[in-house]
């Protein structure tokens, strides 16, 4: 079986792009180009907080890099590398082969190889953290604090799928259980679009990934740039496959589930057709759901159930 340098020699050490140094040194060595600057990101994966004991171990890997390259994506950089912490209960080579292949398989169709890391063992249950860096020009940061009044609000993708199924995991809507196989990938293997992130730069302003709910993730982008918005529920891209659900189902899992990885972001009206063709381009659907207005708060216009102070409220990992 050997140690934890066989370990990551046999499942880790993957060649590195030219003009990279990867694994196998004190540190990684990477470029970035003349004038841009280098956007640096981390999650945490938890056993038993963040992912169930028996979730498939490809999805796991795949999922430990998603989370990340969409942070890429929302500040509009490109992919440059990443480096993997595996803490591990124990060794086992089957759970490792699988889990290594979905994160490489994510890793090179979003162009964000593995150039270091490390492993150590657990005392109880799984631990990932992936830090992603990634280049993006200086100056076109797509950062939460640069929405402007007049904006359009966009959203890429739909919503709500990886919230229900985390919810049919739970054992709740049991008379919906069907439905957990068309919804369980939308939560284990997230699809963010990081090749359209990186496009957005220079086009959007103001961009966040959808981890912790639209209206909370939003939010954000709300405060740093103190502005209010107007989203109309209508224009919400709801997963197809919720529409036998309840109407206040959908509306919580769409305005208020996690786990999403998709991008919302703000731009002038005038760049409607470029992020248009940008998306065409990168086969993303993305749609204009509201506005940015003065003021503060959001107002959502059309939506089935009233929406309370607590219809607001996205995933706190301490509230």
């Amino acid at each position: 079986m050997g140690g934890e340098f066989t370990l990551i020699g046999r499942y880790f050490d993957w060649p590195a792009p030219p003009g990279i140094l990867g694994v196998g040194d004190d540190c990684a060595l990477l470029p970035v180009s003349p004038g841009h600057r280098l956007a640096v990101t981390t999650d945490l994966l938890v056993e038993g907080r963040h992912f169930f004991p028996d979730t498939c171990p490809e999805a796991l890997g795949h999922k430990a890099l998603a989370v990340n390259v969409s942070d890429l994506a929302a500040m509009g950089a490109r992919p440059l590398g990443c480096v993997l912490g595996l803490s591990l209960p124990r060794v086992d080579e089957a759970w490792l082969e699988k889990f290594s292949r979905g994160f490489r398989a994510l890793s090179d169709e979003v162009g964000c190889p593995l150039v270091g890391g490390d492993t150590t063992r657990s005392v109880a249950g799984v631990i990932i953290s992936v830090t992603a860096m990634g280049e993006v020009s200086e100056g076109a940061a797509l950062k939460r604090s640069a929405a402007k009044p007049g904006d359009d609000i966009w959203v890429t993708g739909s919503l709500g799928a990886a919230h229900v199924a985390l919810e049919l995991l739970q054992g709740q809507y049991p008379e919906h259980a069907a439905l957990l196989d068309t919804l369980r990938p939308w939560l284990e293997r997230p699809q963010p679009p990081v090749a359209f992130g990186s496009g957005l730069s220079g086009l959007a302003r103001a961009a966040i990934d959808i981890s912790d709910g639209l209206l909370q993730d939003l939010g954000h982008i709300l405060k740093a740039s103190g502005c209010g918005a107007d989203l109309d529920y209508s224009l919400v891209p709801a997963h197809p496959a919720l529409k036998e659900l309840d109407a206040a189902i959908v509306q919580r899992a769409v305005l208020n589930g996690g786990d999403v990885y998709q991008l919302c972001f703000t731009a002038d009206a005038a760049a409607r057709a470029d992020i248009k063709a940008l998306a065409l381009r990168h086969g993303i659907e993305a749609r204009i759901i509201g506005r940015i207005r003065p003021g503060q708060g959001i107002h959502v216009s059309a939506a089935p159930v009233p929406l309370g102070k607590e219809g607001y409220a996205g995933f706190d990992h301490f509230g």
